[in-house]
């Protein structure tokens, strides 16, 4: 369909990638991932020609390609009503017509150019083809949007609303290759396996760039993975959990070739130390003879010994020599990173006995308001890590803030066991203090010296001066990674987390669950992240019919 030769670009001073290449064929579901700010969304952009490359090109091998393109926010004015923002994409869809048009006269004045004529056939079976001439009642209801009304303003739909209206908005086109940024964002459990069903059905090519691991497992067939360091794209066959197997074999691979590595260095300096120490022994040893002494023999013997000392002298210099040419060459193994966490497994909890949290008959929501949740019994034991999961709207978040304590409860109660210290990590980390070190932030709530407060941040992956940088400098990973160990240090030892991995990358996903699994208390985590809910959690807090189902 495509082909990336070269592509390049930069920002300023910073580049995002540089002479990246790569296809996109029919039927091929690739998922692109990488570190938040390494370039993904900029090269979608590229692609779909709303951005230009500074370098390389892009070859497009299917004539006349049409692309459909989901950005991660939903690109229309806010007050723009629905049917307004379904009739705006008809309409770009309908300028097919004028092509036709522009084709045919055209055509008329050079019947004979094939170029045309091909181009003209495209363009006509793209119009019968097209989604754009379907009723509007279609186009809500084959994306479950027909109980909106058509008057509503964009703005006010849900972040799950969104991304199916957009993903609506891209196939007007009837697309051959559609390009997907973030497709999951904002949807709950339910929305994901729609999702995947839909795209399984999807007879044209993918581009997905996504953090939900699960996702990339059911929905594609390649990964290309952006490095952040080289600005390269390298590429593996298979879905993610293919690609996790194939960056485990290289990892292995790069952790013996360096460890061989670093035994030669080991060697070439022993052989320095030796080459050096022999020197000096015959250096001392010619000096020390007296002509005409009792070690003197013949005529020139000092001064033989002196040159094989310095012949000695030379071959340790060489050899540093080539022991530097070694460490600078290109082909030098980088020793690997040690961020690198493709299995994390969370220990059994130590005790499940003592109460954390007994709900009865509880019901929550909004003070005035009608409750959103009712006749709620569970309770939460010692060492208890459980997942709340739900459709988006359901009370995940107005129950975690009810036991956090910042709602009431509408009616019944609910307790925490005594010695109990609930802590909340809401979605956005409001209550950072952006202006002040992770260092300054946890002196503030823990009675810790600086080696105490920076030993404490290395278990939270905050290494050298990380710990000293501003909170505003951190990513959203390490915002929450910062987050958990503010509340570890002020003694929490009940988590209540909503949307915990909402912005993270793959790496600061996994990052964030390497430091979550070293705490011992008890977790309620509002949570879409399946591979997180498979690692994590012992039991799985289902909301249905305004209650909760233990599944």
């Amino acid at each position: 369909m495509l082909t990336v030769h070269q592509l390049s670009k930069s920002y300023s001073t910073r580049s995002l990638f540089h002479k990246v290449n790569f296809s996109i064929n029919a039927g091929e579901r690739i998922g692109l991932i990488g570190a938040n700010g390494c370039g993904k969304t900029t090269l979608l952009r590229i692609l779909v020609g709303q951005e230009k490359p500074d370098h390389g090109n892009i070859t497009f091998t299917r004539p006349n390609l049409r692309m459909g393109y989901l950005p991660q926010g939903l690109e229309l004015p806010a007050e723009w009503r629905l049917d307004q923002a379904i009739a705006h994409a008809a309409g770009l869809a309908g300028s097919t017509e004028d092509e036709i048009e522009r084709l045919a006269v055209a055509l008329a004045g050079d019947p004979s150019n094939r170029h045309l004529q091909a181009a003209y056939d495209a363009a006509l079976q793209a119009m019968q083809t097209s989604h754009g001439n379907l009723p509007f009642e279609s186009i809500l209801k084959r994306f479950g949007l027909e109980s909106i009304p058509p008057n509503q303003p964009v703005g006010t739909l849900s972040g799950g609303q969104k991304t199916r209206l957009g993903l609506a908005l891209a196939l007007l086109t009837n697309p051959h290759l559609l390009l997907l940024d973030e497709p999951t964002n904002h949807l709950d459990l339910l929305m994901l396996e729609w999702l995947e069903a839909w795209l399984a059905a999807f007879r044209g090519a993918a581009l997905i760039v996504s953090h939900d691991r699960t996702f990339l497992d059911h929905c594609v067939t390649s990964i290309l993975e952006m490095d952040a360091g080289s600005g390269q794209l390298h590429a593996y066959a298979g879905n993610y959990s293919a690609y996790l197997s194939h960056k485990q074999a290289e990892m292995d691979q790069q952790w013996a070739a360096y460890q061989d590595q670093q035994a030669e260095i080991q060697r070439l300096r022993q052989d320095i130390a030796r080459t050096k120490a022999q020197a000096a022994h015959t250096e001392r040893a010619a000096s020390s003879i007296r002509i005409g002494g009792p070690d003197y023999k013949v005529k020139g013997y000092k001064t033989y010994q002196q040159a094989i000392a310095k012949k000695v002298a030379a071959k340790a210099l060489a050899r540093q020599k080539k022991l530097a040419r070694y460490l600078e060459a290109p082909e030098r193994v980088e020793k690997p990173t040690a961020g690198w966490q493709v299995k994390l497994e969370f220990a059994p909890p130590e005790q499940r006995s003592r109460d954390v949290l007994v709900m009865q008959d509880l019901a929550v929501g909004y003070p005035g308001g009608e409750p959103v949740l009712h006749g709620l019994n569970q309770s939460v034991r010692g060492g208890d890590r459980l997942a709340l999961t739900g459709p988006n709207g359901s009370g995940k978040t107005t129950l975690l803030r009810t036991i956090a304590g910042q709602l009431p409860p509408l009616s019944g109660r609910f307790r925490l066991g005594q010695s109990i210290h609930a802590g909340w990590l809401s979605q956005e980390q409001e209550w950072l203090d952006l202006t002040s070190s992770p260092l300054q932030q946890l002196q503030r709530v823990a009675v810790m010296n600086e080696t105490d407060g920076r030993s404490f941040l290395h278990f939270y992956l905050f290494s050298g001066d990380d710990a000293l940088r501003p909170a505003e400098s951190l990513s959203y990973g390490e915002r929450a990674r910062l987050s958990l160990a503010l509340l570890v240090a002020q003694g929490c030892n009940f988590l209540l987390l909503d949307e915990p991995l909402n912005h993270l990358d793959i790496p600061s996903r996994e990052r964030f669950e390497q430091a979550l699994a070293r705490f011992p208390g008890a977790v309620l985590a509002a949570i879409h992240d399946r591979t997180f809910i498979e690692r994590f959690a012992t039991q799985t807090w289902q909301i249905e019919e305004q209650t909760i189902r233990i599944l």
